[in-house]
């Protein structure tokens, strides 16, 4: 069994491709075309009832962990998280993140910490701000999504990009070290927005997944948000 992978120290920007949008007849060889670019990767977890869709479990990302050393950073879409979290655990999941729409969020995030999970804290286009601020001091990550979850290939909700600099500010001014995530129709156009924005870590799926080349679309993706960032006049690398 390959050895779990941590993440690089810093506020550093990374993509992390989303293996929803991958060919999943041929998962382990869609993750060696990008892992030489990437050192994370985002695992979509569907369970037909948060969201009206149904994706992998468990067994799949064990398959996957012995194929990879990428941190595994696992979007767990689903109602009953709590039942789930250590099985994702053991079958080699580096972090979970959980919707701060199911409830019981601290928690779920006591949870996380006992199991030895970095913990997310993911929120709906709809869902404001004010919904995990409490909580922020607490995870590891914040994924705000700019998109409705349940389906890939979805227009990227550029109206989100305010609860993106509501979240950067609110660590900022707390001097805390929280990732800030963004996942719903990144593309090397729209990933320029959301770095102005505060975002360091942006999840791609069909722009990466549906190029002929997933590695250097996920290149292309980095690159356009580290431009972004520098011409900005940011600090982040």
């Amino acid at each position: 069994m390959a050895a779990m992978a941590t993440p690089s120290a810093g506020p550093i920007l990374r993509v992390a491709p989303s293996i929803l949008s991958a060919d999943f007849g041929g998962l382990a060889d869609a993750v060696d075309q990008v892992a030489p670019t990437t050192d994370w990767l985002h695992v979509d977890v569907m369970d037909g009832h948060f969201v009206p869709n149904l994706t992998i479990g468990p067994p799949v990302v064990a398959s996957l962990r012995s194929h990879s050393t990428l941190f595994f950073d696992t979007h767990l879409m689903i109602s009953e998280p709590a039942r789930y979290l250590g099985a994702f655990r053991d079958a080699g999941s580096d972090g979970c993140t959980v919707h701060v729409e199911v409830g019981e969020t601290a928690a779920l995030i006591a949870q996380m910490r006992d199991l030895g999970l970095r913990a997310g804290l993911a929120l709906n286009p709809d869902t404001p701000f004010e919904a995990v601020e409490p909580f922020l001091a607490s995870v590891d990550l914040v994924l705000c999504m700019t998109v409705f979850p349940g389906f890939g290939g979805q227009s990227f909700i550029a109206d989100v990009l305010h609860k993106v600099r509501q979240v950067r500010e609110a660590v900022e001014a707390g001097g805390l070290h929280v990732a800030i995530e963004v996942d719903g129709g990144i593309n090397a156009r729209t990933v320029s927005e959301a770095a102005r924005a505060g975002a360091s870590v942006f999840v791609a799926g069909s722009a990466v997944f549906g190029s002929d080349d997933p590695g250097e679309a996920s290149t292309a993706i980095l690159r356009a948000a580290q431009e972004a960032v520098a011409l900005s006049g940011d600090g982040r690398s």
